[in-house]
């Protein structure tokens, strides 16, 4: 799905440097050559700047000064000579630098606030989440604490000398993304909530672009870049929080539909004569498997919405439903079986429209897998079409809670791949033909 800025303006300006004046066409092209050198360090360096050129397509003088430019952004460096067996002298080998440049994801969910950052090598700066009642919180009091989360790493940022490039907001409904709007988010009981604008007057600095993105899309894409399944070309990855959602990746590609909405999987109604959902449907698939329904079998008396309870973070929650399980209360193993048998009568639908080869579980899903994917696999074959379900399978990802907060950050650094112009220049002394 599209993922270009929230606010509507574009990555590139004058004021960034090395195209300042330069007619758009030319500037189009410079860029794209940037991000192709950058592309090829990332992922062959360390290389030296001929076999940049050899690869390319592009000639020496204009490699050298595309990676002149590069250094000057702090994206790329010089790591030494480097020896290829040849003869002759060493070229000079080039690698991805990115460790001044940091990349922020953040999430906002039913009952917790998270964040988490990188610099753009992928080393982990940030990873915190705390408790907070998002659904009985008006949006702007959610808001608020979301910024003063981000303040709070941006400061954090700061002070390892790594500045932000960009803000991803990770949200549980459907997304706007070309004006970073929350078109509606059920569980938190949003509707036309301009996320992106309410940031832009927070105190965080004017010239971080922010982004917003559903939860479930954004951690579809950590899983595929680094998840258990990194890699698997056709996938579906399933939320386990409150709210269930899903993230669709078909022949390596997030599927976004024509409006960005695909993946909404929790709003399928599964039983017409179930419960009411947030959304005001009756027997939605997430009143059937998420962690509210749950929690509402296995522990009863510390359902969501009771009066007069402190509010949890899912974790404390899955904490007491394992420790009632190992105590033996027959309640526990029920609502897990009953969940699994649900997991699998939706994932059959899944499995019989996208012919996914795996479906990863996040969330609570995955802290719960033993019990729950032999219950899901077991009704999946029982439903699927003969074969479709031979040939995928489920498993746990190892993401935990912090998925969609990981996604995020990983667009901020795709972006910056893909436009390293977006970066500015660090060194006033480059001159960038």
């Amino acid at each position: 799905m599209d993922h270009s800025r929230a606010d509507g303006r574009t990555t590139d300006s004058p004021s960034r440097g090395a195209s300042a004046g330069v007619p758009a066409d030319q500037a189009t092209v410079r860029r794209s050559n940037l991000a192709l050198v950058l592309r090829h360090v990332n992922t062959y360096g360390p290389c030296s700047r001929s076999a940049v050129a050899v690869a390319t397509g592009l000639n020496k003088t204009t490699v050298t000064s595309l990676v002149s430019e590069l250094q000057a952004r702090g994206l790329v460096k010089e790591t030494g000579p480097q020896h290829a067996g040849s003869v002759g002298r060493p070229g000079v080998a080039l690698v991805l630098d990115g460790s001044r440049i940091g990349a922020l994801g953040v999430e906002v969910n039913v009952d917790y606030i998270a964040a988490f950052a990188t610099d753009l090598a992928g080393r982990v700066l940030a990873d915190r989440r705390i408790g907070f009642d998002a659904m009985s919180s008006s949006p702007e009091r959610s808001l608020d604490e979301l910024a003063r989360m981000i303040e709070r790493t941006v400061a954090d940022l700061d002070q390892l000398g790594v500045a932000a490039a960009g803000i991803t907001v990770a949200i549980p409904g459907l997304i706007d993304t070309t004006t970073g709007t929350v078109v509606v988010a059920p569980n938190l009981g949003w509707c036309g909530v301009a996320v992106a604008e309410r940031l832009s007057k927070a105190d965080i600095r004017a010239d971080i672009p922010i982004a917003v993105d559903n939860d479930a899309n954004l951690a579809a894409l950590a899983e595929f870049t680094s998840g258990v399944a990194a890699g698997t070309l056709d996938m579906v990855y399933l939320t386990g929080e409150v709210g269930v959602g899903g993230g669709i990746i078909s022949g390596g590609r997030l599927l976004g539909g024509a409006d960005g909405f695909a993946g909404e999987v929790g709003h399928v109604m599964v039983d017409p004569s179930g419960e009411r959902c947030r959304c005001g449907r009756l027997g939605c698939w997430e009143t059937k498997v998420g962690l509210a329904a749950l929690v509402r079998m296995a522990t009863p008396d510390r359902a969501y919405g009771m009066s007069r309870q402190v509010v949890r973070d899912p974790e404390e929650r899955l904490a007491e439903i394992e420790q009632r399980r190992a105590e033996g209360d027959p309640r526990v193993d029920a609502a897990l079986a009953e969940v699994g048998r649900w997991l699998g009568f939706g994932a059959a639908t899944l499995v019989n429209l996208f012919n996914p080869r795996v479906i990863v579980l996040g969330g609570y899903f995955a802290r719960l897998a033993d019990r729950l994917i032999p219950a899901a696999q077991e009704e999946l074959v029982r439903l699927s079409i003969t074969g479709a379900a031979d040939r995928c399978r489920f498993v746990a990802s190892d993401l935990g809670f912090g998925a969609a907060s990981r996604g995020a950050a990983g667009v901020v650094v795709e972006r910056a791949l893909s436009d390293p112009t977006a970066i500015a220049i660090r060194h006033p002394s480059h001159r960038g033909a």
